[in-house]
Parts: structure tokens; C-alpha cells; sequence
């Protein structure tokens, strides 16, 4: 059965963007691990998109792509974007973008069945995870964490999360120092 997964990278101290939405901590970190337990990192999200069959994102996420690629990345891949108002749209072949202003519960058959068999990607932010979490249709957690320390910015989740259990299914300790934690998320 697919699942709905919510995946990203967090700081240390759990922001996933800086305050004014970008990545740098992320895309200019560039530790390293050589322990026995090391797993390397390289075609591990591709492996991840493999797995993928639909998308899900705030309009801040999509407005940071719009403004740093130039092809679609997912392309092929249906794409809800959350948001109340009008945006750029992202042109080219492949491009399945759907925006929306309506709860997500109103939303998730279709991006469910949009995803067919394969799973549905919660990107981002902490705002669109936390609606999914307080709808109780999250089914998993996959968070990489980079030793790196922001004291401000964007948070993992926007809110405390209703009271969901979590059972922590596995970790992957990454070559570049990084930590992946997977929590399953009883419904």
C-alpha cells in the first residue's frame, strides 16, 4: 500500500530553510564520516524518487525552485502546490503542476490515486507537513539531519503535532556525516 512520507533535511536544531527560505546550510555542507557504519549518501534520493508516484508542496517551496532550476525536477510526477494565490507557473514538457487552495484532506484522494502504487512525497515546508500530521495522514517520517546549528529559521513542523505515535522503523548514518531517523506514524 503506498504511503504518505514526509521527507526532508533538517538542521541540528530542526529548521529546514533559513528565514528567508533558502538552502545554504544544505547545499554548502559538505562534512564527512568514515565509520564502519558509513553508508554512502550519493544515489540515495534517487533511489528515494523511485519509490515516488506524486508530490505535495507549499507555495515558498515551489517559489524556491521557480527561482533556482532551470527544468522541472520532478518532472512527470503530478505536483500539488498549497497556496492562496496566484503564481508563476513553471513551464515545460513533463510539467504536471495543480495548484490548490483547499485543506488537504479535501485533496488526498486525489493525490493518493495520482501516486498510484508508489508513494506520496510531502516536500515541504513545516506548514504543509504539520496539515498533513493534523489530519492524521502522515504514515511516515524520513528526516535527514546535518550537523549544522541556524538558532532561527524554518521549522520542521510549523506546530506540535497531535498526539500520533511514533515508532522509530530505522536510521541511516550517511558517508557526509549525516543521520537519516525514520519514524512509522500510527493512523
Amino acid at each position: 500500500m503506498a504511503k504518505t512520507i514526509y521527507y526532508a533535511a533538517a538542521t541540528l536544531d530542526g529548521y529546514i530553510a533559513e528565514s528567508d527560505d533558502t538552502l545554504q546550510w544544505l547545499t554548502g555542507y559538505e562534512g564527512s564520516y568514515e565509520g564502519e557504519d558509513a553508508e554512502p549518501m550519493k544515489g540515495s534520493y534517487d533511489r528515494f524518487m523511485e519509490g515516488i508516484g506524486a508530490l505535495v508542496m507549499g507555495s515558498a517551496t515551489y517559489e524556491f525552485l521557480l527561482d533556482e532550476v532551470d527544468t522541472w525536477p520532478y518532472e512527470g510526477l503530478p505536483t500539488w502546490v498549497l497556496t492562496s494565490r496566484e503564481l508563476r507557473r513553471f513551464e515545460g514538457e513533463g510539467v504536471d503542476i495543480r495548484t490548490a487552495n483547499a485543506p488537504v484532506r479535501e485533496l488526498y484522494d486525489e493525490m493518493t490515486e495520482a501516486a498510484g502504487d508508489r508513494d506520496l512525497w510531502v516536500v515541504g515546508g513545516g506548514n504543509v507537513a504539520s496539515q498533513f500530521a493534523d489530519e492524521g495522514l502522515l504514515d511516515e517520517l524520513a528526516i535527514t539531519v546535518t550537523p549544522v546549528v541556524l538558532g532561527t529559521g524554518k521549522p520542521l513542523f510549523d506546530r506540535r503535532l497531535p498526539k500520533q505515535p511514533m515508532q522509530l522503523l530505522g536510521t541511516t548514518t550517511w558517508d557526509t556525516g549525516m543521520v537519516e531517523l525514520r519514524y512509522g506514524i500510527e493512523r
